[in-house]
């Protein structure tokens, strides 16, 4: 991944997916997209980036487990909104506005999540 670019496809994909909203995305289609980005980011050599796989990993366990939690599911993504807000400063210009796009839908749908009782 040089110099900052994120994959065009893939952000306008995931872009599309969160304005769909959460409960219409399969949960395999769910881990799919998670473990393409994870997969990216660690491998960006980003610290930014690997920090926001790490949060990942996270969402992906909290995903899988037996019984999911929803306001943990929130927090994860609310941190992933976060982090990923944050990085739009060190994406190329003309990514910027699609990575807070995403940041920005990350924190509504943890929002929502968080407010909703376990």
């Amino acid at each position: 991944m040089a110099n900052d670019t994120l994959p065009q496809n893939h952000l306008a994909n995931t872009i599309q997916a969160l304005k769909s909203g959460l409960t219409s995305i399969p949960l395999s289609a769910a881990m799919d997209n998670t473990e393409a980005w994870q997969q990216e980011f660690l491998q960006s050599g980003i610290p930014a980036l690997q920090d926001i796989a790490r949060e990942i990993g996270n969402l992906q366990s909290l995903l899988t487990a037996p019984k999911i939690d929803g306001p943990a599911v929130g927090r994860a993504l609310s941190l992933l909104g976060s982090q990923t807000t944050q990085f739009a400063f060190q994406a190329e210009a003309g990514q910027q506005a699609d990575v807070r796009s995403i940041g920005d839908l990350l924190l509504r749908l943890g929002s929502d999540l968080q407010a909703q009782p376990a």
